[in-house]
This record gives C-alpha cells, sequence and structure tokens, in this order.
C-alpha cells in the first residue's frame, strides 16, 4: 500500500514540476524541446523498469545531456523560475496571468505603420516574419542582436535610423516579439534587376532558403514597399495591401502565442476540481457519523 501511495506522490510532484516549467516556458515553439525531454524520462524508467540494462544506461546520458543542453537554451527561462522559487513566488505561477495578449491585427497594424512611415521618409528597412515554426539561426549570415521585445510601430522606426549601429541589418519579427535586430541575411544568387538593392536581394536569399518566412522591405532610394516570398518580389506595394497580405500569411504566426494562460487555465481547473474532491472525501466521514446532525 505504502509503496504504491508514494509512487503516486512521485508522479504527481513530477507533472506539478512540469507544470511549472511549462508556465515559465510558456511559448508553443519550445515546448517541443521538454516534450521530447519528457518522452527520454519516461523511456529510461521503462527501460528501468523492464530491466532493459544498456538501453536504460543510454537513456540516462541522453536524458542528462538533453537537460544541460535545455538549461544553455532556455537560460533566460530557468533563471526567471528559480527567481521565483527563491522568492517563494511558486503559487504565482498557478494564478492567471493578467497581462493581455497583443491580437494578430494590433501586432500587423504596427508593423504597417512602421513601414509606411519609414517608406515617406525614405528610410530603407527589411523585416523578416515568421510564418509557422522558428528560423534556425544557422540560416543567418549573421544572427544579429537579441532584443526579444514587443512589436511596436516607434521600436521598428528607431532601429532603422541610420544614426544606430543595427539600421544596416534585418529584424527578425517572431509572433509579437521583435526576437533580433542587426541580422544579416544570405544574398540571393538569382539574376535580378539592377534597380534592385542589397536589401531587395537579401530579402529574396533568406525566402529562397527558408520556406516558413516573409520579408518586408522598404527601399532607401525610393521609398518603395516590397514583400518577398518564396524568394519573389510583390512590389511596389500601398500600405493597404501590405496589411492585406500580413493578415494572410503572419496573422496565423502571431496566433502561435504563449500557452501559458492555456495552462493556467488548466491548472486552475484541476486544482478546483481536486479542492472539491477533497472536501467530498473529508465532508463522507462525519456525514456518516453525524446522520441525521447534519441534515
Amino acid at each position: 500500500m505504502l509503496p504504491s501511495i508514494l509512487s503516486i506522490l512521485d508522479i504527481g510532484l513530477v507533472l506539478v514540476l512540469t507544470y511549472m516549467v511549462l508556465v515559465v516556458i510558456g511559448e508553443r515553439r519550445t515546448l517541443w524541446m521538454v516534450r521530447g525531454l519528457i518522452i527520454l524520462m519516461l523511456a529510461a524508467a521503462l527501460s528501468k523498469y523492464l530491466q532493459l540494462t544498456l538501453l536504460g544506461f543510454v537513456l540516462d546520458k541522453l536524458v542528462i545531456g538533453s537537460a544541460v543542453a535545455m538549461a544553455f537554451i532556455l537560460q533566460a527561462e530557468f533563471r526567471r523560475l528559480l527567481e521565483q522559487i527563491g522568492r517563494g513566488e511558486i503559487l504565482q505561477l498557478f494564478r492567471p496571468s493578467t497581462d493581455a495578449l497583443p491580437k494578430p491585427d494590433s501586432v500587423i497594424d504596427e508593423i504597417v505603420d512602421a513601414v509606411k512611415e519609414l517608406s515617406q521618409n525614405r528610410t530603407g528597412a527589411i523585416m523578416i516574419l515568421e510564418t509557422n515554426r522558428p528560423i534556425d539561426e544557422s540560416d543567418f549570415s549573421v544572427p544579429g542582436v537579441k532584443l526579444n521585445a514587443e512589436v511596436s510601430k516607434e521600436l521598428l522606426q528607431t532601429i532603422f535610423q541610420t544614426t544606430t549601429p543595427l539600421h544596416d541589418g534585418a529584424v527578425l519579427i517572431r509572433a509579437s516579439r521583435v526576437v533580433a535586430a542587426g541580422v544579416i541575411l544570405p544574398i540571393s544568387e538569382r539574376s535580378a534587376s539592377r534597380q534592385l538593392g542589397t536589401r531587395h536581394r537579401a530579402a529574396m536569399g533568406i525566402t529562397e532558403r527558408v520556406e516558413n518566412c516573409i520579408c518586408v522591405v522598404v527601399s532607401e532610394e525610393t521609398g518603395s514597399i516590397s514583400l518577398a516570398e518564396g524568394g519573389l518580389l510583390n512590389r511596389p506595394l500601398t500600405s493597404s495591401k501590405l496589411r492585406e497580405m500580413l493578415r494572410k500569411r503572419f496573422s496565423q504566426s502571431v496566433d502561435h502565442e504563449p500557452v501559458a494562460p492555456q495552462l493556467r487555465s488548466l491548472g486552475r481547473r484541476l486544482s478546483s476540481q481536486g479542492h472539491s474532491f477533497l472536501k467530498r472525501i473529508f465532508r463522507l466521514p462525519r456525514r456518516l457519523l453525524g446522520g441525521k446532525n447534519d441534515r
């Protein structure tokens, strides 16, 4: 009896810890790594249960290596988790988030408004917009400077001002976040019009190499707006046409927002149901013993 209770407690604590990690990470793009680690851990536990010694040994090493790799990749998220644990703020992970998620249209409006102003001022710009899964940094010539800031018209305009160090490179936008700036892109090897500058050829180059992105370009010479997709340029575009195209191609990316609110909602429902279940259990002996007195 006791070993089975301890086993249930062990599994429950692991699930709680996993839930906390998922809430802190929060973004759907990184949850696949967590899922992979959990599968490896379950496979290692199963191999030990079945007494598959060699397989268990290999899986144990894979779990350790994966955990170390994740600690490097998700160091900011783990640092935030450790800070909350150190401050005694663990319960906050189970409370609903008060931060409102930006709507897809609002993000697109910020991008289009920034492009419109940059176009009017003839300020050159290039923005990479992920359309589903994240782009591998190895596809860039230089990954650029990490920002992880919320998309805003003012931020995009500031980055591309000629007096800033990052204006020559591209901006990488993932959902509602500006992930990086100053990203150097590979140049397209296709023959192109001589009227097209380096930014246009870079936009063609990255969309040739990577399928899951589109690229918005503002010409420094003419102020014309272009959209690159699949190595091809759609140009020139008006701001209204750009907005229409982004709503078709980029809105699905913005919808890949953090899943922490759904996790918190699930946690609240499970907590409420568990609380009600425990109340019924503890009230049951009183009803049995109290009989009519409880009525």
